[in-house]
């Protein structure tokens, strides 16, 4: 299943903080992040990600500082900020929002939700 450039974009910047909030990381680990959470549904390239890190830098959301690896390279490791964990929070309550109206319009239209369908898939009971 490809994921959509418009969801992507969208989703973008609550992932980057999340990640963020685990750990400190580097734009190649959390691209690598990015793939594990999404088993491997979201495949975001530099070319993205830098953009949204560069935005979230601007908008005092996260931080950068330059670090020597142990290969002797230079990275880039970013921290998300006291004002990025409120942002974060804040796009948690946003994206809980939508997820609530989604579900319950699919709901609605005879679509199963990701609940629905783990509990459609289950044996039924003996004598039942």
């Amino acid at each position: 299943m490809e994921i959509s450039k418009d969801l992507t974009a969208a989703s973008s910047t609550p992932l980057v903080l999340a990640i963020l909030a685990e750990e400190d990381s580097y734009g190649y680990a959390i691209l690598q992040r990015v793939r594990e959470l999404s088993e491997g549904r979201l495949e975001w390239t530099d070319g993205m990600l830098y953009p949204v890190l560069h935005r979230l830098g601007r908008l005092g959301y996260i931080e950068g500082r330059w670090e020597v690896a142990e290969s002797g390279r230079r990275r880039k490791y970013y921290r998300i900020t006291a004002q990025g964990r409120l942002h974060l929070d804040e796009q948690r309550r946003q994206w809980q929002a939508v997820d609530a109206t989604l579900r319950g319009i699919w709901r609605t239209v005879g679509l199963p939700g990701p609940a629905d369908f783990t509990m459609s898939t289950r044996p039924l009971p003996a004598g039942g």
